[in-house]
């Protein structure tokens, strides 16, 4: 065997030594993972939680099971994840709500930085102002001097109070000096139904949950509350584009309960990021209005903690009350 054989060899025993322990503290006893969504199936959270838990039950040929306990904004999944045994066996797959609820409610069961470690921002997505089409409107500004001559009486829906669809509006409210009226509903799926149906006129939604709604003419899409226009929908312009700032962060990623070994947060991060960033899950994932963002758990971790102060910040300054 030459030396340079030799030295390949010795790599290959250096790193399987070193990476060894951590696939085995991601998999103990060859028990099944389960990835918790605080919200309903379809939501981009369970999109995000789904392709992730196929791709880490074939990379760690262990079971991951996907449990969806949506309700409260996403406080009662949140909380049963904070309970957990910090063992790597129980992850939360959480978006913006996760900070932003300590803002908008007087008692959340939780703390997003003291109960929780950070393991990966997964990605961002993108919300989008759509309306019935009834309403006598076809762009962002027709909609807003449409509302202005009827302050009050136009309503719009979300799946709850403090939701992002909720803030959405209610920063775009601000940011539009309109005056809507808010129907919250529990959950995405009824407040979809009664909008596709004409019982609410308006409403923000994750673009991959209204294009499909756009293409079949029940819903009609203003504008995206996005930096710039999206790929999926590159003919609709940005709120920003009509005039309109909105400061609307809608992100997802991955967190344990707090306690959870290091070893075990560093290899979930590893193959998160790896699966994240192939090609086909990337595009998969684009279709559904998410761009990757990927990255290490410290900077999940500073995401974190500036939106716990933002949004504090922003909703103190357009005058939204903690309920």
């Amino acid at each position: 065997m030459t030396g340079l054989a030799v030295a390949r060899r010795m790599i290959v025993v250096l790193c399987a030594a070193v990476l060894a322990p951590l696939a085995a503290a991601a998999q103990p006893a060859g028990r099944a993972i389960t990835i918790v969504v605080p919200f309903t199936p379809g939501t981009g959270p369970d999109i995000l939680a789904r392709v992730l838990g196929d791709e880490l039950q074939n990379r760690l040929h262990q079971p991951v099971v996907i449990d969806n306990k949506p309700g409260a904004s996403g406080n009662i999944g949140t909380q049963f994840v904070a309970r957990a045994a910090p063992d790597g066996l129980t992850l939360l797959m959480t978006s913006s709500p996760f900070t932003q609820n300590l803002a908008l409610m007087k008692n959340v069961p939780y703390d997003p930085i003291r109960n929780f470690v950070p393991i990966i921002e997964c990605g961002i997505g993108v919300m989008a102002l759509v309306v019935h089409p009834t309403m006598p409107v076809k762009s962002t500004a027709e909609f807003v001097a449409y509302v202005k001559a009827r302050p009050g009486k136009i309503d719009y829906a979300s799946p709850g109070y403090g939701t992002p669809h909720h803030l959405a509006m209610e920063l775009f409210k601000v940011a539009s000096g309109i005056d809507l009226k808010h129907i919250p509903y529990k959950g995405s799926a009824g407040a979809v139904q009664d909008l596709v149906g004409g019982h609410v006129s308006a409403m923000f939604l994750p673009i991959h949950v209204g294009q499909p709604l756009v293409q079949n003419n029940d819903i009609r899409l203003l504008a995206v509350a996005n930096a710039t226009r999206v790929a999926s929908a590159p003919d609709t312009p940005t709120l920003e584009e009509s005039g309109y700032h909105v400061d609307l962060d809608y992100w997802f990623g991955v967190v344990a309960p707090a306690g959870t070994p290091k070893e075990i947060v560093a290899r979930y991060n590893v193959l998160a990021n790896e699966i994240l960033n192939e090609a086909p899950i990337t595009a998969k994932l684009a279709v559904q209005g998410i761009t990757i963002v990927g990255g290490p758990p410290e900077r999940f971790g500073d995401l974190i903690g500036r939106e716990v102060v933002k949004w504090e910040k922003l909703l103190h300054a357009a005058g939204i009350a903690p309920e």
